[in-house]
């Protein structure tokens, strides 16, 4: 499986109808799971995938929009670490099952 990348594409986005374009173009390539506006202008177009070509991924928001837009930064995301708090020891509750024999139930001839 290939590493999960992080593209940031630079795309000089005007109103919220160039944003909504821009998210729609991106979410539309191959791999892509997350997409999502950054910076503090939100000119920044974040994407997170597997397998997302960042050169591919430019050339159809430049074709799609009109605009020059540049890539800012390409980088492997790592995955969470969790870590384990050491705290009291779980126990786990203890079912014991109690069996009883029983005669076996005598036939009653009274009626």
């Amino acid at each position: 499986m290939p590493p999960q990348m992080k593209i940031v594409v630079k795309v000089p986005m005007h109103c919220d109808k160039c944003r909504t374009k821009a998210l729609k173009i991106a979410a539309a390539a191959h791999g892509v799971s997350k997409v999502s506006i950054e910076g503090a202008n939100k000119d920044h177009v974040e994407v997170i995938g597997d397998d997302v070509d960042s050169v591919c991924l430019t050339r159809s928001l430049r074709k799609k929009l009109g605009c020059s837009c540049t890539i800012v930064k390409v980088e492997e995301v790592k995955p969470a670490v969790k870590t384990e708090e050491k705290s009291a020891p779980q126990f786990r509750p203890m079912y014991c099952e109690l069996v009883r024999e029983y005669p076996e139930p005598t036939t009653c001839s009274i009626m």
